[in-house]
């Protein structure tokens, strides 16, 4: 073997080797459910809904800013009813927050991606997406980067949403209050399809959403300090802390906005009818 291909096979090793994902036995726990939520092997994580209850799990870290990707597999067939919450919060009447829901269908209807930001307990930021997969038949990635800057969602590395810092309009960003990772199944029939018209199908019960691939490359907040204090720069590991949408990224974004955003309330103008808030103009 060569030296150069010698090289190469060592970087891919340590490349592979970086990117192995957590294990869920280390990084959650599943909070509610009585046996509803299950860990398998430490590499697989389920939730299920049955019409007794729901279901969930919380991280046993709290982070403040990172690059988060969690692969979910969703609740196939008539999931009508059933909303999958995995998300971003902190505690308190002033929560921060930043959440990707997957609201239920009835079988053959797309799922519609429900996303939100809350800063100091303020949301009703809704944007809602379609998406351009079936998002029941494999696993998929979903991802929060979340720095100083702006918060970006992204659905298998294509951005579908960002959200910009605008505290120099007077909007309160997240930035001090750090968050555990959050995810839920849970009956919401009372309004998650079609505004409530479509009720859950309890003869399909237990609805199940699955979990792997854990990663989070983020600031760990234990005992008030950072595990990034003093070193946002080591080594290149933290770029995402001042990353920005390069011109491809951007492009993607709008893509995926064109052509599967079907809510944006910085559109609706008959929500707003004294005008827009403030960070719609950063949009």
């Amino acid at each position: 073997m060569s030296t150069f291909n010698y090289t190469l096979s060592i970087f891919v090793l340590l490349a592979t080797t970086l990117l192995v994902s957590a294990n869920f036995n280390n990084e959650f726990d599943i909070t509610w459910g009585d046996g509803r939520g299950k860990i398998v092997n430490g590499d697989l994580l389920t939730l299920s809904l049955d019409k007794t209850s729901g279901s969930g799990f919380e991280s046993r870290n709290e982070y403040l800013f990172g690059q988060i990707d969690m692969q979910l597999k969703l609740v196939p067939g008539n999931s009508a009813g059933t909303v999958t919450a995995y998300y971003l919060s902190s505690k308190g009447s002033n929560w921060d927050e930043i959440d990707f829901e997957f609201l239920g269908n009835l079988s053959g209807d797309p799922y519609i991606l429900h996303t939100n930001v809350f800063s100091q307990g303020k949301g009703n930021r809704e944007q809602q997406f379609y998406l351009w997969f079936d998002p029941t038949a494999d696993f998929h990635t979903y991802s929060i980067l979340w720095n100083p800057k702006h918060i970006i969602f992204s659905v298998d590395g294509t951005p579908i949403r960002e959200f910009k810092n605008a505290e120099s309009l007077g909007v309160p960003f997240p930035k001090n209050q750090p968050m555990r990772i959050h995810s839920s199944l849970w009956n919401a029939d009372d309004w998650a399809t079609r505004g409530g018209l479509v009720k859950t199908d309890w003869s399909k019960a237990p609805f199940t959403a699955s979990y792997r691939n854990f990663k989070a490359n983020a600031c760990v907040v234990a005992s008030g300090k950072s595990s990034c204090a003093g070193s946002t720069s080591s080594g290149g590991n933290q770029a995402w802390l001042s990353e920005e949408l390069d011109n491809t990224k951007q492009e993607r974004l709008r893509w995926a906005q064109k052509n599967y955003m079907i809510y944006n309330y910085c559109s609706d103008s008959k929500r707003f009818p004294q005008g827009f808030p403030p960070e719609c103009k950063l949009a």
